[in-house]
């Protein structure tokens, strides 16, 4: 019996010496917890700042990726509104030049440069011409030109050089480089 007891007591101090260290470790973690200072309130909203900011980015991503189905739709409904490559050139040409006789201008030497994309199934054409007529005549071409049906980027616009002083007195020449696409079909 005496051994009984000596190996209970054991039993015992061994288990309040876990409770004690395990007291002592609780004790120290939660000393470490209040010793680590609380941000001031200058501090939380700054850092509610940083949070917001980095959100931001993360917000405007999803929104595109949620419109990117509307945008592809509406891309592809452009490539549809595209002239075909097939009848493209003669088109252009022809409205280019209606377009410059409704202005009142004339249209001189207009050339044409394909590029392919065939990533997208089109072709780019850079187009450069000379058109010449008094500056209201030029602004009313380019009006047009911008309210047409087709598609037209105007590159730039360079005021040329008279090379002869035949015509109006108030005649500018400006040459004119274009862009527009042509679907391939």
């Amino acid at each position: 019996m005496a051994r009984n007891f000596t190996t209970r007591k054991r039993a015992i101090l061994a288990g309040v010496v876990c409770l004690v260290a395990a007291d002592l470790a609780l004790g120290y973690y939660s000393w470490q917890l209040t010793s680590v200072p609380l941000p001031t309130e200058e501090q939380f909203h700054k850092l509610e700042m940083q949070l917001k900011m980095r959100e931001a980015p993360i917000a405007r991503a999803q929104k595109i990726r949620e419109d990117m189905p509307k945008t592809q739709k509406d891309c592809e409904k452009f490539e549809t509104m595209l002239l075909p490559a097939s009848s493209g050139y003669s088109s252009v040409t022809s409205e280019l030049g209606q377009i410059a006789k409704k202005s009142g201008v004339s249209l001189q030497g207009t050339s044409f440069k394909p590029t392919a994309i065939p990533a997208r199934g089109l072709t780019e054409l850079a187009m450069e011409s000379t058109i010449e007529g008094d500056y209201k005549n030029v602004i009313l071409f380019l009006n047009r030109l911008q309210r047409s049906a087709n598609i037209y980027e105007v590159e730039s616009l360079t005021l040329a050089p008279q090379k002869d002083n035949k015509g109006p007195a108030n005649a500018i020449k400006v040459q004119l480089q274009l862009k527009t696409y042509f679907r391939n079909s």
